[in-house]
């Protein structure tokens, strides 16, 4: 880690799909003091295709030493793989494998996205999952069976009910990403996944914690909060996470 002043506390390094334009807006607003993010940004999919489970998979593989290459010339502490489907669509072991070949190429500690939401709910102690995402419902089934597979019982889902192209989970509003929160919630859930790096679910943490009770945990708050968590650093990310919250303090939270 760096010397400690106002922009050298740590350097996380960042690859993000290159039609992706919420998560370096997300990194703005959970970045800490004297941490900086460097992003490089990946092709490997068609732009006018629909970004189902066979295109994100492709993504996966496509071109990551190139990417590494150029990231890694910024010395980061730490680099995060910002494209939750990629490996949500290959479940757990793959998604360990790459993480792990993407440390043995970089070497620096590396963090995906989908293993940042499985850490994310071990820490809280959820079990009980309620998942939702702007993917293709066949994509969004599979990263509801990733987190299945991952130990958890996902409960309810819910989608935005249309195929979305590549630009299109990235216009999502707040308020859009807020009711399908809502719409995935259950009253046995003991947590609620957003997932997708290009949704713009930070913003709502707060308020869907709040009118449902559950603990949230989105892709980019997830990805961000296990980083500083590796670096020693801090985490001030919104929501219960932070907190690390049990589900049995649930009550005590939303009473304070």
């Amino acid at each position: 880690m760096k010397a400690c002043d106002s922009r050298g506390v740590a350097r996380i390094g960042v690859v993000t799909p290159y039609s992706n334009t919420n998560l370096e807006a997300d990194l703005t607003l959970l970045r800490p003091p004297g941490v900086s993010f460097h992003v490089v940004r990946a092709g490997g999919y068609d732009l006018d295709r629909i970004p189902d489970s066979d295109e994100m998979r492709r993504f996966a593989r496509a071109g990551l030493s190139d990417v590494l290459g150029l990231i890694m010339a910024a010395r980061p502490d730490i680099l995060l793989y910002g494209c939750t489907s990629a490996t949500l669509a290959s479940g757990p072991v793959m998604d360990r494998d790459f993480r792990l070949a993407i440390e043995a190429e970089a070497g620096v500690p590396a963090v995906t996205a989908a293993g940042a939401l499985v850490d994310a709910l071990k820490k809280l102690e959820a079990r009980r999952i309620a998942f939702a995402s702007p993917y293709t419902r066949t994509l969004n089934l599979e990263g509801a069976a990733f987190l299945n597979d991952a130990g958890f019982e996902v409960i309810n889902t819910a989608d935005v009910g249309r195929d979305l192209g590549s630009y299109g989970q990235g216009d999502l509003s707040p308020a859009d990403v807020l009711e399908l929160g809502l719409r995935a919630s259950h009253v046995d859930a003991d947590a609620i996944v957003l997932s997708c790096t290009d949704m713009r679910a930070v913003e709502i943490i707060d308020e869907l914690e709040q009118r449902t009770g559950r603990a949230v945990v989105t892709s980019n708050q997830a990805m961000v909060h296990a980083a500083l968590v590796r670096l020693g650093l801090p985490s001030r990310v919104p929501g219960r996470l932070a907190q690390r919250v049990s589900p049995g303090a649930r009550a005590s939270i939303a009473s304070a």
